[in-house]
C-alpha cells in the first residue's frame, strides 16, 4: 500500500501536532513535512513531493487562498485540501477558485478527515456540508435557468443531489443502498455527461442550472 503523503501548513503547532499524530496512526497516512509560514510551503513541497497539502485558509505572512494558487500553479499534481474554523462564502468560493481540491473545517470528525484525505488522494473532491449548501444557493442566485437538463438516470440524478449536500462516495452508498464501488461508477459517470472533472464543479454545475 503506498501511503499518501501530506505537508501540514498551520501556524498553531499544538494543531500541527495533533494532526500530525492523528494521521501518522494511519496505515496509509505519511506526514512528510509541517511549517506554520505560508511562504515556506513551496521550497516544502519542492524538497518532500507532497501529495496533498493540508492548508490552514488564515497564516500570518501569506493567506491560504494565495499559497493554495502558487502550489496549483507550480505544482499542479499536488492537490490542496483547505483546513480552517472558517466559513465564510466568500473565503470558501475563493480556495475552490485559487485551486483546492478541498474544503473542511476543523470541527470534523477525525474519522471524516481522514475520508476527505483519502477522498482527494483518489482524485476527488470535498466540500464540507456546513458550507455546501451556501455555496450552491449562491450559485443559484446569481445565474439564470439553463433549460438543457443532462440525460442522467434515476440513480445518477440521486447521487447528484447527494454531492450538492457535500457527501462523500462511502455516505452517499449508505444513503441509497449500493455498493461504495457502484456508486463511484455512477459519480464518475455523471461528471463525463455534465463536462465537469471533480465533486464541487459538478454541484456548482448543477445548481447553476437548476438541474437539482
Amino acid at each position: 500500500m503506498t501511503a499518501i503523503r501530506i505537508l501540514l501548513v498551520d501556524d498553531h503547532e499544538m494543531v500541527r501536532e495533533g494532526l500530525k499524530a492523528m494521521l501518522q496512526a494511519e496505515a496509509d497516512m505519511e506526514v512528510v513535512a509541517e511549517t506554520g509560514s505560508g511562504l515556506e510551503v513551496l521550497r516544502l513541497v519542492e524538497k518532500t513531493n507532497p501529495d496533498i497539502v493540508l492548508l490552514d485558509a488564515r497564516l500570518p505572512d501569506l493567506s491560504g487562498p494565495e499559497v493554495c494558487r502558487r502550489v496549483t500553479r507550480e505544482h499542479p499534481a499536488v492537490r490542496v485540501v483547505m483546513l480552517t474554523t472558517y466559513t465564510d462564502d466568500e473565503l470558501v468560493e475563493e480556495c475552490i477558485l485559487a485551486g483546492a481540491h478541498g474544503y473542511v473545517v476543523k470541527d470534523i470528525e477525525r474519522f471524516r478527515l481522514k475520508e476527505s484525505l483519502r477522498s482527494v488522494g483518489r482524485g476527488h473532491s470535498v466540500l464540507a456540508p456546513e458550507v455546501a449548501g451556501r455555496i450552491m444557493e449562491r450559485a443559484r442566485a446569481g445565474q439564470p435557468a439553463v433549460p438543457r437538463i443532462p440525460d442522467l438516470n434515476q440513480s445518477q440524478a440521486a447521487i447528484l443531489r447527494f454531492i450538492c449536500r457535500g457527501l462523500s462516495n462511502r455516505e452517499i452508498a449508505t444513503e441509497i443502498h449500493l455498493s461504495e464501488n457502484t456508486v463511484k461508477t455512477h459519480v464518475q459517470e455523471i461528471f463525463r455527461k455534465l463536462g465537469v472533472r471533480n465533486r464541487v464543479e459538478a454541484a456548482i454545475t448543477a445548481t447553476k442550472n437548476h438541474w437539482v
